[in-house]
């Protein structure tokens, strides 16, 4: 036992032998007997406090009435600064407070062994923090009032480990669940349990992908056994209303053939179970403070109260006469104390709720969609593409896998055929571009094929963005936000097939390109009198990720028209803002600022080479620290009481946090859930003349998301013309439509003007 810990036990020993007197006194006055004795502490130390200014902070040893003991800094008749108290009933809380409130780094220790360090906010804990059971678990993450409550790790003492969000106190929203024996699942939760989209992993080697219901397989998914071959259909425990194909793979084509889909439920998912959740007997905010108060301080007429250390008050628990005597009503709160209270129960008012989760964006294309049935030819044609039996796919093809004649057509007939199966849409032909090509692309990026369709062709609908862009294409987005659907015109086709050599070579030869993610290049024609032809490409979704972006600008270099059209009231998380809307400099921590130079020349040089221009650089914020009314708070920021830690270190924010955890730094890529810093920036009234604003000192924790996208236009003959028509009206300069060297140029410029060093 540390010399610290016992002189504390030693100390609240003396307190419960002091209350015992105490009690022994007033049983005396019950019966008529006043006692006056032993006052002699108490009136030394009232005149003392009274001697002292307001607000003085210094440093005190309370033995509080009720036999509770605490000692640290006090100021005011109340805890405040760094200090410890010691509750009667063996719970302890030793950290930082303000005006009689846990706040800021604490840690709060259990009778039963339990304890919890990390930060407090009005008696809550709130923030970051690690929590240890008595029965071994460990939960290290955000807490939000007592809560787990955003992104945590637990780990279980049977070996079992969660890793992923939380809400309200259970494991909610992206996941991954390890177990003991290293099956694996990564995925959505819902109410602690497994439910929503997600892929469980076993040792040997197999897969289920697709979706769940309370622990189990339910509705579309795809099993997959590790010789490539896979099982999909519609999944239910329910034998009669399990059904799907099997897909042999080009290695063993016999295997698999005598298997049983309720083999999942009954053996497989046997041993992946997921842990319960503790129950924790008392929060840290529903502790009552014995607050000291001095008699000569208060007014007799009114009745001292006993309060929380949340800041609430306990009517009628504790009265306080003038001879510094005490007593305890029968409504004591402490009758909490030996409750079990549960821990997915939010305690506090309306105003402290966890922030809601941010609406998606788009319209679901549901049946009466104008565009539901191309949706429909869309999901058949994808499903026939990518599901057909292909001979093993290496990644060094022949220069004929990229001529633009290569391509395939098939008939869709609503009645089926011999390879499609019937549909309730009308009939429609399908192209595929290229189909080697886009396979292989598939692989390089690491799709799995199976996945790639349970995204498009599920169950869930795609859904449309609310207006086409300024190209007049279409954007639609999955429901797992993996994939984006972009119809293109036919000019945009023939570039990007003239351009897929390169394209190909490009992507292959440097792992951390920005530019856009190709997955497959597609045709529906429909039949009938319209015989209109839909031309799409499916491209990765730069800001699919667990974090809400908060911000996102399209960022060219231009400045004529580069300004958003909405007004500041309208702005939200979905508005896309451009080159004059910026309002930041970015700030890369030095190894990964000298890789985004390097690839930002290199995917430039490849674009100039194509004779590409109008691209841009596409980039979503994530902000670390905002309060719950939603306003930023700068990076840096210290506890709430204005003090450093004991050691004299700074609080560390968030960002910092992130920086110097080495298992968060293995899960970045360029581009890709960056942690970085922002510096807001303020232009001057000539803001006009001015592409980028003064820097202000003022910086923000944030994770990055950015990419380069538009990289099919060409600079043909319309775009020469545009460049010749503006270049009378406008400073040449200014304008998007310039010669590719020239935009290559401009647009490293500025990128390289917004985007800066850490230092």
């Amino acid at each position: 036992m540390s010399r610290e810990h016992s002189s504390v036990v030693k100390a609240w020993e003396a307190t419960v032998r002091k209350t015992q007197a105490v009690a022994k006194r007033r049983a005396h006055s019950i019966f008529g007997t006043i006692s006056v004795a032993h006052a002699d502490d108490e009136e030394e130390e009232e005149s003392q406090e009274s001697a002292r200014g307001a607000g003085e902070v210094y440093h005190a040893e309370r033995v509080l009435c009720n036999g509770d003991y605490y000692t640290g800094h006090w100021a005011d008749n109340f805890p405040h600064g760094h200090g410890k108290y010691l509750w009667i009933d063996g719970c302890m809380y030793v950290g930082e407070w303000f005006r009689g409130k846990t706040m800021g780094k604490g840690k709060f220790s259990w009778p039963s062994g339990a304890t919890y360090e990390g930060e407090f906010k009005s008696g809550y804990m709130d923030g970051k923090g690690t929590y240890t059971g008595n029965n071994g678990d460990t939960y290290r993450g955000q807490w939000v009032m007592n809560l787990r409550h955003g992104r945590g790790i637990k780990s279980y003492v049977n070996g079992d480990m969660y890793d992923g969000e939380w809400r309200r106190g259970l494991q909610e929203g992206q996941g991954k669940y390890l177990w003991k024996n290293e099956n694996l699942y990564v995925g959505e939760w819902k109410n602690g349990v497994i439910c929503g989209k997600g892929t469980l992993i076993w040792t040997n080697g197999n897969r289920f992908d697709g979706y769940w219901e309370d622990g189990m397989p339910k509705g579309h998914g795809a099993f997959r056994w590790a010789d490539g071959s896979f099982y999909m259909g519609n999944w239910s425990k329910d034998p009669d209303d399990q059904n799907g194909t099997y897909y042999p793979s080009g290695a063993s084509p016999e295997a698999n053939l005598e298997w049983d889909p309720q083999q999942v439920f009954n053996v497989d998912l046997v041993d992946c179970k997921v842990c319960p959740g503790e129950k924790v007997s008392i929060m840290p905010s529903q502790k009552k403070l014995a607050v000291w108060r001095s008699s000569k301080a208060v007014d007799s007429s009114v009745r001292p109260r006993r309060m929380s250390v949340d800041g609430r008050v306990s009517e009628g628990a504790m009265n306080m006469w003038d001879d510094g005597d005490c007593s305890f009503d029968s409504t004591d709160g402490d009758s909490l104390m030996g409750s079990s209270f549960d821990e997915s129960m939010l305690e506090g008012g309306q105003q402290n709720r966890p922030p809601r989760s941010v609406k998606r964006q788009g319209e679901t294309i549901s049946k009466g969609h104008k565009n539901y049935e191309l949706m429909l030819n869309l999901q058949l044609g994808i499903r026939h593409s990518v599901g057909r039996p292909a001979p093993v796919v290496s990644l060094d093809l022949k220069a004929s896998a990229f001529d633009p004649k290569e391509k395939v057509w098939t008939r869709f007939p609503t009645e089926g055929s011999k390879y499609t199966p019937p549909h309730q849409s009308s009939e429609f032909k399908w192209k595929d571009y290229c189909p080697l090509v886009f396979r292989t692309l598939r692989k390089l990026f690491k799709v799995d094929p199976a996945d790639y369709m349970l995204s498009i062709c599920g169950n869930d609908a795609l859904r449309e963005l609310s207006s086409p862009g300024k190209s007049g294409s279409f954007f639609y987005l999955t429901n797992d936000d993996r994939y984006m659907i972009k119809t293109m015109k036919k000019s945009e086709v023939k570039v990007l097939l003239r351009m897929l050599s390169a394209y190909y070579n490009h992507v292959r030869a440097f792992e951390n390109t920005l530019v856009t993610k190709f997955y497959g290049l597609h045709c529906v024609k429909l039949t009938g009198p319209a015989q209109r032809k839909v031309r799409f490409i499916i491209m990765g979704n730069l800001f699919c990720t667990e974090y809400t972006i908060h911000r996102r600008f399209d960022l060219k270099g231009s400045s004529l028209g580069r300004t958003t059209d909405k007004a500041e009231a309208e702005i939200d998380e979905t508005t896309i803002l451009k080159d004059l809307d910026l309002n930041f400099i970015f700030r890369l921590q030095k190894s990964w600022f000298q890789e985004f130079r390097r690839q930002i020349d290199r995917d430039c040089e490849f674009l100039e080479q194509e004779r590409i221009m109008d691209y841009s650089l596409l980039v979503g914020l994530h902000f670390l620290e905002k309060s719950m009314a939603g306003d930023l708070i700068p990076s840096g920021a210290r506890t709430p009481t204005g003090d450093s830690d004991p050691e004299g270190a700074p609080r560390l924010s968030n960002m910092d946090q992130l920086i110097i955890d080495p298992s968060w730094w293995s899960s970045v890529k360029l581009g890709q859930n960056m942690p970085a810093r922002v510096e807001k920036t303020v232009r001057r009234n000539d803001w006009e003349f001015q592409q980028t604003g003064e820097p202000t000192g003022e910086f923000f924790g944030v994770m990055m998301f950015f990419g380069v996208i538009d990289i099919l236009q060409d600079y043909d003959i319309s775009k020469k013309l545009e460049h010749a028509y503006k270049s009378i009206q406008y400073d040449p300069t200014s304008i998007s439509a310039v010669d590719p060297k020239q935009y290559s140029k401009r647009f490293r410029d500025f990128i390289f003007k917004i985007f800066a060093e850490d230092s």
